[in-house]
């Protein structure tokens, strides 16, 4: 390939510019306006005026659609699969295909044969542990961060063989509430009963045994926590909400009230504030949402009637117009 620096056409320019404008033309033809073909077919630079070849072996930086399948169809497929973090080792592992060998059964021996090594045992065990976690997680539209944080988790107890003598039900559904705990949006040990129908005694052994094991941080659950979701399910207003977080927050600061669950303290409170608005719901209704019974959400709501004076602050009567003291209703 010849390169020639246009002189003339570098004149042109001035300042800086012109010690770089450099052109690929034909040494014979000198065409200010060079037209230059690239023939990928033959690997050559060519002159479209003249023919002249400038150039041989040019490498093709095009698409290389190429097809791997082992039968014949549209497979266009560059590379594998990508790595997968939540896996050991580099992944570029070979797999066998069961057929391919025309019907003499060799491929399938092969397949079997390999399919029974340790790792690939493992990597499958782990594969089909991760399927459960995102499946499990999809079901209550959880977000990917918490599907990570659970894999990460189960990985960590497998790799510090603590599975031994636990269910594995038991081992995932304690991963995704410890998941839920770190992200910041806890749920409660009977909405993971209801999503993985493991026992809630189990879960409980496990997620202690787990958090003591991995020395994870696995915070706290609050009341604050809870009462967005409830609220949501409950189609409440969120005036009726910001109430309610604002009850929420003072019912922390009683001594008989201080105690008690966050979960019976964020039911009682919705029961309040939806009544003190006009829109009450039922304990009944509030009981399926949050997973208590309605008898708790009762006994607390009646030490927060006794003690409305304090908590129905004339703050939060005055900012919101539709709230009032006679809407409660008496336990």
């Amino acid at each position: 390939m010849t390169r020639i620096a246009d002189t003339e056409q570098a004149s042109i320019l001035s300042g800086p510019e012109s010690q770089f404008c450099v052109k690929l033309i034909c040494p014979d033809c000198r065409n200010p306006v060079p037209n230059i073909v690239e023939d990928f077919t033959s690997g050559d630079y060519v002159c479209g005026d003249c023919g002249l070849v400038l150039g041989d072996r040019i490498i093709d930086t095009r698409s290389e659609w190429r097809t791997f399948a082992n039968e014949e169809g549209d497979d266009p497929s560059r590379v594998g699969t990508a790595a997968n973090p939540f896996l050991d080792g580099d992944q570029l592992d070979t797999l066998i295909a069961r057929g391919g060998d025309s019907g003499s059964g060799m491929a399938r021996n092969l397949n079997r044969t390999q399919g029974r090594t340790t790792g690939q045992r493992n990597e499958r065990n782990l594969v089909q542990a991760y399927k459960e976690i995102s499946a499990l997680c999809d079901a209550y539209d959880m977000p990917r961060s918490i599907v990570d944080i659970a894999k990460q988790l189960y990985k960590k107890v497998e790799d510090d063989n603590l599975l031994r003598g636990k269910s594995n039900d038991a081992i995932i559904a304690a991963c995704i509430f410890l998941a839920c705990r770190q992200e910041g949006a806890p749920r409660t040990f009977k909405e993971i009963c209801a999503l993985t129908k493991v026992d809630r005694k189990d879960i409980g052994r496990t997620f202690k045994f787990l958090k003591s094991k991995l020395g994870t941080n696995a915070g706290t659950t609050s009341s604050d926590d809870l009462i967005a979701r409830f609220c949501s399910n409950l189609n409440l207003a969120q005036e009726t909400r910001t109430i309610t977080r604002l009850l929420t927050q003072k019912a922390k600061d009683m001594e008989n009230i201080s105690g008690k669950n966050p979960v019976s303290i964020a039911s009682a409170c919705i029961y309040m504030a939806s009544h003190l608005v006009g829109d009450g719901r039922e304990p009944k209704a509030i009981s399926e949402i949050a997973g208590i019974g309605e008898a708790t959400i009762k006994a607390t709501y009646k030490i927060l009637y006794a003690n409305r004076a304090d908590i129905l602050t004339p703050d939060i009567l005055a900012r919101y117009p539709k709230a009032s003291e006679a809407n409660l209703v008496t336990p």
